[in-house]
């Protein structure tokens, strides 16, 4: 047999034993499959994390996670036992070197992040904002985004089941923390909703919407169920994708009777309109992939809906090498008929600098994971670039790799460049990740642009090389 640089091995689900954990010792099966049980046992803070896994964890790491809360958490805490149960999967807390297993653990990694995960020379990129995408300066009603000209994405709450520390949405979704007071919105949320409806029906160029917020699977179903419904009352639309990371982290509620009725009369009404829905899910990590996770997407296509898709993010320490994406693209695709989709880069958001990988280390990988899927199920590794969107890695116009500033076109405008005859000849510019360059351009971002590590300099845009129309 030939030696390839990946090596296939089908890995069908696996639910770790909860029971594993000193503060799950009783819990049943029954209750372990429900989610009003899971929704109610979530971990908030740091002494509820420290009551589950008892004193086989070291007071360091509660205190390493409490400094992060207090000094650079953008999210709440918020991790459901179904999250909880796949970190650290094959030990106990009481085990030797499980305090050092929960730090490596890739799911802890980005759903509990602790201060020492954080860059301490760049912890922000001097050009990270809360809303880096821009999403809600391109607002036709409130929450109601259209950035593309045939999409739009749909935000119609602003909590989920679980908070991930890399939330791209953290100026507006969850709790505040010590650091980030969030955003709200204005509108009470039927009449945001009935906006957004009223402002597809007047808008036919729009086919094709984004259901998210937040995560759907917080909006109570009945009034989900009327929204979805609306959308396919309306001619225009032909394609809806369900947001919803809870299909991984609460796989219980999809797996729940109302649910999956309600999705059947969804999935009948889409078919005969000629219409199709899919659920666009979100999982980093292979091991996040269980039978109940398997068992919830059958469910969902099970109800005639037309697909579900992951869409994850490329994260440092938690999927960043090409055995790590395919073990979770083929456990997704055996495992559960979860169709590998996308793998976004993190944005530019603050504190995230020890997550986000550089455009040149995404383009290794794209090319790594080529070969080894069959294609239509080989994702693409996109960077979603403000002002422009998703683009595939390879799609850059230009790259300065000593600086770090890779510039991108596009063929559209979006709603705030409706006037704007330089639109589609601009290039725009992206930032790599500080301490991935070279020293030369390390120095031009500390030196020359005048920015500190941990600066967040607003004149420096002054400083940087132009976009060139």
């Amino acid at each position: 047999m030939i030696e390839q640089p990946y090596s296939y091995q089908r890995r069908d689900p696996h639910e770790p034993d909860w029971r594993r954990f000193p503060g799950w010792t009783d819990v049943t099966t029954a209750d372990w499959e429900s989610a009003q049980w899971q929704r109610a046992h979530c971990v908030k803070n740091v002494r509820q994390l420290r009551e589950l896994l008892g004193p086989g964890v070291s007071e360091a790491f509660f205190a390493d996670l409490g400094r992060d809360q207090r000094e650079r958490a953008t999210m709440s805490m918020l991790v459901p036992p179904q999250m909880l149960n796949t970190m650290v999967s094959g030990q106990a807390p009481d085990d030797p070197g499980f305090t050092d297993a929960l730090y490596a653990d890739p799911v802890r990694r980005y759903m509990i992040p602790v201060f020492s995960d954080r860059r301490t020379d760049w912890p922000s990129h001097p050009y990270a904002s809360r809303d880096s995408l821009h999403e809600a300066e391109m607002w036709a009603v409130e929450g109601l985004t259209h950035r593309y000209p045939t999409k739009v994405l749909a935000e119609l709450l602003p909590t989920c089941p679980q908070y991930c520390g890399h939330c791209t949405r953290m100026d507006l979704v969850g709790n505040p923390t010590p650091t980030v007071v969030k955003h709200k919105f204005g509108t009470a949320r039927d009449d945001r909703l009935s906006a957004m409806i009223g402002y597809l029906g007047a808008t036919p160029g729009v086919r094709d919407v984004v259901v998210s917020g937040g995560d759907v699977a917080n909006l109570p179903w009945p009034r989900l169920e009327s929204f979805v419904s609306a959308l396919l009352d309306v001619d225009s639309v032909r394609d809806i994708r369900l947001a919803s990371k809870a299909l991984m982290g609460l796989p219980q509620h999809w797996l729940s009777g109302e649910v999956r009725a309600g999705m059947e009369r969804l999935a009948a009404k889409a078919r005969e309109r000629g219409a199709s829905i899919a659920i666009h899910t979100h999982v980093n990590t292979a091991a996040s992939v269980t039978p109940l996770v398997a068992r919830a997407a059958r469910a969902m296509l099970d109800t005639g809906i037309r697909d579900v898709r992951n869409q994850g993010v490329l994260l440092r320490g938690v999927n960043d090498s090409a055995a790590a994406l395919l073990d979770l693209s083929f456990t997704l695709l055996d495992g559960a008929g979860i169709m590998p989709y996308y793998f976004y880069m993190c944005d530019m958001i603050p504190a995230s600098e020890h997550w986000r990988l550089s455009v040149a280390e995404a383009q290794r990988l794209q090319h790594q994971i080529m070969g080894y899927l069959p294609g239509f199920a080989t994702p693409r590794i996109v960077c979603d670039v403000p002002y422009v969107g998703k683009r595939w890695v390879h799609q850059v116009s230009r790259y300065d790799t000593e600086r770090g500033i890779s510039y991108w076109t596009k063929n559209y405008r979006t709603g705030v460049e409706a006037g704007d005859p330089l639109a589609l000849d601009r290039e725009y510019p992206y930032y790599d990740p500080i301490y991935t360059l070279p020293e030369t351009g390390q120095t031009w971002w500390r030196d020359e642009a005048g920015a500190g590590p941990a600066d967040s300099v607003p004149e420096l845009a002054a400083k940087i090389p132009a976009a060139h129309s």
